[in-house]
């Protein structure tokens, strides 16, 4: 084989990063999306796999088709769209997050399956008509661990049994639609404390307890007929105290391949992020990896290093010419499976790419997932929307019109925002922990944006919130409160509110979330704010 044939193969194995966005100044992330020359080029040199975020449905169209007329083979074309397409791409349907049909299932499994199924449905469809061929979901891992700080809300339940059935609904669901879907984090993430994004967590289980709690929802998507596997960057010693299991052959090919006798495509989670990239360097991550038993090598912090490392390995014998072979057929058969369209194919007129049946699984799930307790938020003449965000930049959630903002202030509660970025909110005094002195006087209502996130490194259950509460109760300043997210905090608040309270839950935080969770507590439709700019 010559040098030129081998490395288009290997580099066919590689899935890189790009923005949704066509112009390299578009970019939101340029530490990790190639510009488009690097892109191109590339692409052009045999890479068979990207991976987008962020632009609108209609970018993103256009956007596939101008990678697909760069690549000289079919591309592997994915987005992490857990919470459907419109999570990452503004304008098809972000649903609420996969962890809110959990308790309904413990009610009513049948017709949670029914809505998990729909909810797949939906997601392939959507990511098909845009472009896409591949879904980066359903997470499979069981959120037994409430402090974990990256799983949280992106889990399907807290137990084996509920996150397995709607886990392989989805895949049903997406993969019915010609879409790969793509069961994560193998061998499972959900009992964890640490954010791999920033450290290699570790798993202290032996197999006998994956068997019990980690792998049934693997197994269960597998059943399904889930056309790909991804990694977890996480140490489990009972099975490799030497490598984490994106890079262990013990957890790919042993568990993975053999014992569970899966027989599609393994890919690593993301190589970039730090649990990997602090101990490995690109192109011995990409190395390791493929030894272990991965086929596709996702998002490396080096392509270049990462191609050049494999290229050497496979040169050298290291990789066999048998492994590579396996690899490629796999990844053959995967694009066999999936919808593929000709180059200028995607002409479809996108003003239905939500239909009306999508519209009313979103308010469906909201719905569902809604928790309210106590009366309505009475309107005041000089009251405080606290709003607590991770960050008010590049904030998805809280566009200029949404309701958490505008729906407040019509009834006299003027906006204040915390995040990581601004003043301290917080006195130093255990007791009453929230400076009140820097925010203005009057009722304040409280709305909470938390939940488990990538780089955040909590699940936000770190912050006093539980004192503020009582703080804000002592003063009688507590108008309503408002949480967006994590179903342990409010678990946790709702617990201190008297029953009179106006409160309300939902696992949601997009702008229809909060237009549903406001309605509840009487806060009407507002107004738009502004006028024209120049």
């Amino acid at each position: 084989m010559v040098a030129s044939e081998l490395r288009r193969q290997l580099a066919s194995l590689l899935v890189v990063r790009a923005s949704g966005h066509r112009r390299d100044s578009q970019r939101r992330y340029p530490r990790w999306e190639l510009t488009n020359d690097e892109l191109r080029s590339l692409l052009e040199a045999g890479v068979g796999g990207v991976i987008l975020l962020g632009g609108s449905a209609e970018e993103l169209r256009l956007r596939c088709e101008q990678l697909r007329s760069w690549a000289r083979q079919p591309l592997l074309l994915c987005a992490d769209v857990e919470e459907g397409v419109g999570q990452r791409f503004e304008g098809a349907s972000w649903l609420v997050p996969p962890l809110s049909l959990a308790k309904l299932h413990r009610r009513e499994p049948e017709r949670a399956v029914a809505l998990a199924e729909r909810y797949g449905r939906c997601t392939g469809r959507q990511a098909r008509l845009l472009g896409l061929n591949w879904v980066l979901g359903p997470v499979c891992d069981v959120n037994n661990n409430p402090a974990n700080p990256v799983i949280n809300v992106r889990a399907w339940g807290e137990t084996p049994q509920t996150a397995g059935a709607l886990a392989a609904a989805f895949v049903r669901g997406c993969q019915d639609e010609g879409v790969l879907a793509c069961a994560k984090h193998f061998p499972g993430h959900g009992d964890t404390s640490a954010d791999s994004h920033l450290e290699l967590p570790e798993l202290p289980h032996d197999q006998a307890r994956l068997e019990q709690i980690e792998l049934p929802p693997f197994r269960a998507a597998i059943a399904a007929g889930v056309g790909s596997v991804m990694t977890a960057h996480l140490s489990l010693p009972a099975l490799d105290a030497q490598r984490p299991a994106t890079l262990s052959a013990a957890v790919l090919d042993q568990l993975l391949r053999q014992d569970l006798q899966f027989p599609g495509l393994v890919v690593t989670d993301a190589l970039v992020m730090e649990a990997i990239t602090q101990h490995y360097s690109s192109g011995e991550a990409a190395v390791l990896a493929f030894e272990a038993g991965a086929d596709l090598i996702l998002m490396p912090a080096d392509a270049q290093a990462a191609l050049d490392g494999l290229e050497a390995a496979a040169a050298s014998g290291r990789i066999s010419p048998e492994r590579l072979q396996s690899s490629l057929e796999r990844r053959a058969r995967a694009l066999s499976r999936c919808w593929l369209p000709e180059l200028g194919g995607l002409q479809q007129d996108l003003s239905d790419l939500v239909t009306p049946q999508e519209r009313q699984l979103s308010r469906e799930l909201l719905e569902l997932s809604l928790e309210r307790r106590g009366g309505q938020v009475s309107a005041s003449s000089g009251g405080v929307n606290l709003m607590r965000l991770d960050t008010q930049l590049n904030c998805p959630q809280l566009p200029a019109v949404a309701p958490a903002l505008l729906r407040p202030l019509a009834a006299g509660f003027q906006p204040t925002v915390i995040d990581q970025r601004s003043p301290s909110p917080w006195s130093g005094d255990p007791q009453a922990p929230l400076a009140l002195d820097r925010l203005a006087p009057g009722p304040v209502f409280l709305q909470l944006f938390v939940r488990g996130n990538p780089f955040r490194g909590s699940a936000g259950g770190d912050e006093p919130w539980p004192q503020v509460i009582l703080q804000l109760l002592a003063q009688q300043r507590l108008a309503g409160l408002a949480i967006y997210g994590s179903p342990y905090l409010w678990e946790q608040l709702r617990e201190l509110l008297p029953a009179e309270l106006p409160a309300v839950y939902s696992p949601g935080q997009m702008p229809q979330a909060q237009a549903i969770s406001l309605e509840a507590l009487g806060l009407a439709e507002a107004p738009l704010e502004g006028g024209f700019t120049d």
